[in-house]
């Protein structure tokens, strides 16, 4: 991402794009942040800066969870304020070279409930600062732990 980005639709575009590549690079993913940049998950307190948000990612690019695939169903765009925000599902898929880096109960209950292949949903609120970097990743669920579903 260029510095003097401020197109923030492509920004988030490129973004969930990152994530969904056949072999994702999280220092791409990374490339995105500010230094300082904040990020709130789901289910755990924020983080703050980038090596605690890598470390926070890297399960999920190590294949824990299989391959991974963001479907991005809406997206809001504010550019004045510099906030967007998106609503996707989370496609994981358990069977294949992925799958296999990803725990044995993990993938026998992924087989034997959903088929290997289960989803869940979500919401990102992006903040960013003046030169187009994510300053802020706030993600939103209604649930403590995913609520799974066939995928």
């Amino acid at each position: 991402m260029s510095a003097t980005s401020t197109n923030l639709s492509q920004t988030i575009d490129d973004f969930v794009a990152a994530f969904n590549e056949p072999s994702p690079d999280l220092g791409k993913v990374m490339s995105f942040f500010a230094d300082d940049a904040v990020y709130l998950p789901g289910h755990l307190p924020e983080r703050r800066g980038t090596a605690a948000i890598r470390k926070e990612f890297e399960p999920h690019f190590a294949g824990r969870y299989g391959a991974m695939h963001f479907a991005v169903y809406d997206k809001i765009v504010d550019e004045p304020n510099r906030r967007a925000t998106i609503r996707w599902a989370c496609r994981l898929d358990m069977r294949g070279e992925f799958g296999r880096r990803a725990p044995l109960p993990l993938r026998l209950f992924a087989r034997a409930r959903y088929g290997g292949r289960m989803q869940w949903h979500g919401v990102d609120v992006f903040h960013f600062d003046t030169a187009g970097s994510i300053s802020g990743k706030f993600t939103y669920a209604m649930f403590r732990l995913p609520l799974w579903e066939r995928g």
